[in-house]
């Protein structure tokens, strides 16, 4: 059936429309209150005049359709399909990093406590999301350390013979060894930490005091020692997280900046009244995969009568704001001819960014207006069960903070686009925050494997500290323990070498130890580590094709870099120098094993005597050019003629056949 029949079809439902090439690939999702009003409005003049619709009109060969009950349910379909199907003519979300929560796993015997990406209807308990990424594992390590709850692997659903290192040193009830706690035991501690995360301080407070009380009373001293220092620790929590004003409410701003077809987006998270945490998306690629304002806005007025175009002129200058905050110009700046819909994109955006989250705040700020605004409200608000409001203010207190966050956007774009690399405080920054690290890494050590099919086998040792390489500190490692071919044998050896020495002298371990290599080596190098007592150590590997990040303890999570990222540069510099230092030195080891072993072809040069002659003149390149009288201070007569000979020969030049 011909595409201009197949529309006359469609029905006059709300849904969702799916055109797609001669391939049969989706290439644009949309969504509609008439189906059969918006599919047609793409044949009018006015939107095949414009140069991204008509090229998405000559590819399109099909069109398929979706209908449903409501426009809500056609904007949650019509995210699905986008996120599913990544149509090539629609706006998409590469970023699709979400915010942690911590996971109490509830259904368990004895419940764990972890931290999770991923919100599953498992019967765990979910908190969060946290701002920032890495105060989650803070608390989750505060939690570890001051209510004892295990942070190994340990399967707790069964009873082992023996408790681990976590026990011994106080860091841990002990629920996998039989009788070291009770199960009525672990249930109290575990509702102390769900009163903890609830923010419940108060209650918590009285509930352990009281048990300390009677821990006292009983002349339990440790118990009531351990629930005096779970009470400090409250204490100390309530005052880091006092915030200014109750009345200030949560709220999500977001920023642009547009020029020369890219586009930076900066995204403000506030909390309580205080910026918590901040996000940057960045396209590169925008106007191919974003349809002009035309398209949508001709198939607005089908739709949405009732609805007027509430979209501003891209040229217009951002209104002034109060004092002491610039003048942003946050609106596209590019060349004429250039078509790009703030109200379109930040249409798409937001469906993206919070239809599947669980938590949205409750004011939502744009630079621009954009037409489906109060049908999203509507959807987040059903969904959520709260009311959300998403303002595109024009003046006042937030026209100003969305110009503010308009501005950082400009600075994102200079620093992304213009190469201006960012200084080495806010990459070190920008490295904690990506690898969840609890302290700016200051110190990091890298560590790689080089060897030809076992033989020769080396390591290097490169640091990288305070934003440079420091060369002083280099190691390099002849493994000793291992034959063959075995890189993770190889790296387990040098790791536990490494560090075991800096425990014995007390030396102060590197804020970042960082492997050439995947979860193998990755794992390799913790379990040298655990070895020798040492669990609680930083530590990363970067695999060499993927450009993929593992961080041990996040397996599961890894941390995948932009390309054009400074803090994945940084990590590419060292764990190239690493890569560069290891071959040199495998290089160096097998040229002396290969000049060793040429003195050997000699007559009369054994082991001994190739050991004399190297330590007398220094390498195989001093023999060849010693005198008679030089080699026998070394060798005897004979042998020193028959080293003459052999190296004469070998100078010789090589005789060529006469040619007539």
């Amino acid at each position: 059936m011909d595409l201009l029949q197949k529309i006359r079809t469609l029905p006059t439902q709300p849904g969702c429309y799916l055109y797609k090439n001669a391939e049969g690939e989706v290439i644009y999702v949309g969504k509609a209150k008439n189906l059969r009003a918006r599919v047609r409005s793409y044949f009018l003049d006015a939107s095949q005049a414009n140069a991204k619709t008509g090229t998405l009109m000559r590819e399109a060969v099909d069109v398929e359709y979706i209908t449903v009950a409501n426009e809500h349910e056609a904007l949650a379909l019509e995210n699905n399909l986008i996120k599913q199907k990544k149509p090539r003519f629609n706006i998409l979300l590469r970023d699709d990093k979400t915010y942690p929560y911590i996971k109490l796993t509830m259904n368990d015997r004895y419940p764990k406590v972890f931290v999770t990406r991923r919100l599953r209807k498992d019967g765990g308990a979910y908190y969060g999301p946290y701002f920032p990424g890495n105060l989650a594992y803070r608390l989750v390590d505060l939690i570890h350390r001051s209510f004892l709850i295990p942070s190994c692997k340990v399967d707790l659903s069964r009873y082992h013979p023996r408790a681990c290192l976590q026990y011994y040193i106080k860091r841990c009830l002990g629920p996998c060894l039989e009788g070291l706690t009770t199960l009525e035991a672990y249930r109290e501690t575990i509702r102390d930490v769900q009163l903890f995360l609830e923010g419940r301080p108060n209650e918590l407070e009285q509930v352990l005091t009281k048990r300390m009380a009677a821990a006292a009373e009983a002349e339990q001293f440790e118990t009531a020692a351990r629930l005096r220092d779970q009470i400090v620790t409250v204490h100390q929590m309530q005052d880091k997280q006092r915030m200014a004003s109750a009345d200030n409410e949560d709220a999500d701003v977001f920023g642009y900046h547009f020029e020369n077809e890219m586009l930076a987006v900066n995204l403000f998270h506030m909390r309580s009244g205080k910026i918590v945490d901040r996000r940057d998306f960045f396209w590169e690629d925008l106007p191919e995969s974003l349809l002009d304002a035309v398209t949508e806005a001709v198939a607005e007025v089908e739709e949405l009568e009732a609805l007027p175009r509430m979209e501003p002129d891209p040229a217009a200058p951002a209104p002034e704001i109060e004092e002491g905050i610039a003048v942003v110009q946050h609106t596209a700046v590019s060349e004429p001819g250039a078509a790009f819909s703030p109200a379109a994109f930040f249409s798409a955006l937001l469906k993206q960014l919070y239809l599947d989250q669980s938590y949205v705040p409750r004011s939502i700020l744009v630079p621009v207006e954009f037409p489906d605004r109060a049908l999203l409200a509507e959807a987040l608000t059903e969904r959520i069960g709260r009311r959300i409001e998403i303002l595109a203010p024009q003046r006042g207190e937030k026209r100003s903070l969305v110009d503010l966050v308009c501005q950082n956007a400009k600075q994102s774009y200079d620093q992304r686009f213009r190469v201006l690399q960012p200084g080495m405080k806010a990459i070190q920054e920008a490295l904690q925050d990506a690898l969840t690290l609890e302290e700016l890494p200051r110190r990091i050590e890298c560590f790689d494997i080089s060897h030809i099919q076992g033989a020769e086998t080396v390591a290097s040792m490169v640091v990288w500290e305070d934003g440079a390489m420091k060369k002083s500190d280099y190691r390099k490692f002849q493994v000793k323990t291992v034959t063959g071919v075995d890189d993770f044998a190889s790296m387990r050896e040098v790791i536990q070498r490494r560090y075991k020495r800096l425990q014995e002298d007390k030396k102060p371990f590197p804020s970042l130890i960082l492997i050439d290599g995947g979860l193998g080596q990755l794992h390799a190098a913790y379990s040298a580590l655990e070895e020798i007592g040492i669990t609680l150590q930083p530590l990363a590997s970067i695999a060499k094709r993927e450009e993929i990040i593992y961080v041990y303890g996040q397996e599961n999570e890894p941390v995948v870099l932009d390309r054009r990222s400074p803090v994945l540069h940084l990590m590419q510099k060292i764990r190239d120098e690493s890569h560069r230092f290891a071959v040199t030195y495998h290089r160096k080891r097998r040229q002396m094993r290969d000049r060793d072993s040429e003195l050997l072809s000699i007559p009369g040069v054994g082991p001994r005597t190739r050991q004399r002659l190297i330590e007398h003149f220094g390498s195989v390149r001093g023999i060849k050019q010693a005198g008679p009288d030089a080699l026998t201070a070394v060798v005897n007569t004979a042998v020193a003629e028959k080293i003459r000979s052999h190296f004469a020969s070998e100078n010789e030049p090589a005789v060529l056949p006469v040619l007539n």
